[in-house]
């Protein structure tokens, strides 16, 4: 209940101003008028309310005029809030397009760079003329080494060859020799063995 109370009476008052005050005024002031007991009284009481209706209409004037302008000022922030939204709109376009600018100089900045490295790669190499020649001499030089590798390998093959041979010669040497040595030894144990029949 006095949260209601509290919530009329602030409707009541407006803008804090003080028209609670004088409509409660402005009620008594009536029930005076109407309980005159003279006519100077109802008089006074009369005036009294004149001049509180007045207070009232000029503080209902001025609430009036603070309404209007609290309703053109709502207007003009409703037109400025858009403007400002327009404006923010436009500045995003803008940093998209500043964006894509950048990205567009930067890749054209790589490129760029790019095409003079390669341009000093290519300065630094001879011309087709030269490059030509020079594959010339090339092949030719290793067309000699071709015909002098060749050369090595059969010379190569014919002293591996030889060395089989040799080593062949040097095993069957070998086997001879042990088979000599071999006969020598039975022919010592033949002589040996008639010496001793001899002396017996």
């Amino acid at each position: 209940m006095e949260d209601e109370v509290i919530r009329k009476r602030l409707l009541i008052d407006g803008d804090g101003a003080g028209d609670d005050r004088r409509i409660n005024l402005l009620v008594k002031s009536f029930i005076k008028w109407c309980n005159a007991g003279s006519q100077e009284e109802g008089y006074s009481q009369y005036q009294r309310m004149l001049s509180t209706l007045s207070q009232c209409e000029f503080s209902m004037g001025k609430t009036l005029l603070v309404y209007d302008m609290n309703l053109r000022e709502m207007e003009n922030y409703e037109k400025i809030y858009k403007d400002i939204e327009n404006s923010i709109a436009g500045a995003h376009e803008k940093i998209a397009e500043c964006k894509k600018q950048i990205l567009q100089a930067k890749r054209i900045r790589k490129n760029r760079q790019e095409y003079d490295a390669l341009a000093k790669v290519i300065q630094h190499h001879p011309d087709r003329h030269e490059t030509l020649k020079e594959l010339d001499a090339l092949g030719k030089e290793l067309q000699h080494l071709s015909h002098i590798k060749e050369n090595v390998e059969d010379k190569l093959e014919l002293r591996r060859k030889q060395f089989h041979v040799l080593l062949s010669t040097i095993h069957e040497l070998q086997q001879t020799l042990e088979n000599d040595e071999k006969l020598s030894e039975v022919e010592e144990a033949q002589e040996a063995g008639m010496e001793t029949e001899t002396k017996q």
